[in-house]
């Protein structure tokens, strides 16, 4: 299994207010060439299940997730029920930092197909921790990956290539 984590800073904006944001799926298409739609199905005031299409490589990848919000502990939970890969689950965590918040993201996943991880996995670790930057950054004003200086360069140079593109 492949794990990938990421951890976003975000200046003066409350925790609670960032993880509404967060939880918002259905807005990332808009703020990634990546996400080629979500759908989101309310179960309950804690819960949703989302439907994701996702560009991949040369084709797309699609799964269905469950997804419970634990707003007091600013905690979101999320686990395929259905779809492209054998496995996929993980968390995204809101933590105060000084006038601002840190937004941790962790996800662990597996394609299933054994003799294609040592190709597949390395590619799908890059594009998913690229993808949820570049979306964190696009939610917030003031944002920048920390801790990882080779993810905040390449989304850096991905958001230059998008603008550039306009």
């Amino acid at each position: 299994m492949r794990s990938a984590e990421l951890t976003v800073r975000v200046d003066d904006v409350e925790p609670g207010a960032a993880f509404d944001t967060i939880k918002d799926f259905s807005r990332y298409p808009e703020l990634s060439d990546v996400v080629r739609s979500v759908t989101v199905h309310e179960v309950s005031e804690n819960e949703e299940q989302s439907d994701w299409e996702v560009y991949f490589r040369n084709g797309i990848l699609t799964w269905t997730e469950a997804d419970r919000f634990d707003r007091p502990g600013l905690l979101i939970e999320f686990s395929q029920v259905d779809g492209d890969f054998a496995d996929f689950s993980g968390t995204w965590k809101v933590t105060p930092d000084g006038t601002g918040c840190l937004i941790g993201f962790a996800a662990e996943f597996d394609f299933g197909i054994p003799s294609l991880a040592g190709i597949l996995d390395p590619v799908a670790e890059r594009v998913l921790k690229e993808t949820i930057a570049r979306v964190v950054i696009s939610l917030f004003d003031s944002a920048s990956v920390v801790g990882d200086d080779a993810l905040a360069r390449a989304v850096e140079q991905a958001e230059a290539v998008a603008v550039g593109g306009r």
